[in-house]
């Protein structure tokens, strides 16, 4: 229950400040906390499978920066997704030639190095740009899947969880935690039918939007569980009290937001 509670509390304060860098600073505002959150995701993630390497982590932070400036300044250029998709992997696998460390860690640390700014950085900036280039409700529905899912997950599974999800991944989650999250999205999704997305979100588009965010954002948690799991920790931070670090708040988010945009992008 203090875990909870420290989750609450964090709530509390952001968002508010959330809705107010949506609704009423200018979108550079925005766009300066999915860069603030980019950026000390690459710090974790970099750190996480390079044993704490300084240079690594350093390398995260620059490479994650990269990405989400370019598609910031730039992302409406369809070149600029070929060139940042061609380049940071060339660029990443060539890395850890320059500091081999172990061996045995070498082709999980080339792999990271390959994608990971591009998974820290691209989604998160997607926020930034539905927030300036369509409507901040987009954002809202983006984050609603992920954080209702979580949310709706943790109490089904905490009351009615009976059968293990993904046991060798992550053990506490459940497949009534699952179901529960993605009535939890749905409910969320249909929130902004009537609401925040009110003549934008056809009912007949939220419902399935909402099914696969909510199931890409459940997997997106699992992914980064392995990936933990696979490194021997538990957190990857700790900047957030009661979540851990931005990975640990973001996992879902990343494929949410990535939902979202594509289905604004092609709808």
């Amino acid at each position: 229950m203090s875990n909870l509670a420290a989750r609450f509390l964090v709530a509390v304060v952001f968002v508010p400040a959330i809705l107010a860098l949506l609704y009423v600073v200018p979108p550079i505002g925005f766009y300066l906390l999915t860069l603030a959150a980019a950026m000390v995701a690459g710090y974790e993630l970099f750190g996480m499978v390079s044993n704490g390497d300084t240079v690594a982590r350093v390398y995260g932070i620059v490479a994650a920066a990269a990405v989400s400036l370019a598609v910031w300044f730039f992302g409406k250029d369809p070149r600029v997704y070929i060139t940042v998709l061609a380049l940071v992997p060339l660029v990443g696998l060539l890395f850890p030639l320059a500091r081999l460390g172990d061996v045995q860690t070498a082709g999980l640390r080339s792999s990271t190095f390959a994608f990971g700014p591009v998974y820290c950085a691209m989604p998160l900036t997607f926020l930034a740009l539905l927030r300036r280039d369509a409507h901040p409700g987009w954002v809202i529905l983006a984050l609603m899947l992920a954080w209702f899912s979580d949310t709706g997950g943790y109490f089904a599974g905490r009351f009615l969880g009976k059968h293990k999800l993904y046991e060798a991944v992550s053990p506490k989650k459940t497949i009534e935690g699952a179901i529960g999250g993605l009535f939890a999205a749905v409910f969320g999704a249909l929130l902004g039918v009537f609401w925040y997305l009110h003549g934008r979100l056809p009912l007949a588009h939220a419902i399935p939007l909402a099914i696969v965010g909510g199931a890409l954002g459940q997997a997106g948690d699992l992914a980064e569980s392995l990936l933990k799991r696979s490194t021997g920790i538990k957190d990857s931070g700790g900047i957030l009290p009661g979540h851990g670090g931005i990975l640990d708040r973001i996992d879902a988010m990343i494929f949410t937001s990535t939902t979202v945009f594509l289905y604004v992008l092609w709808r």
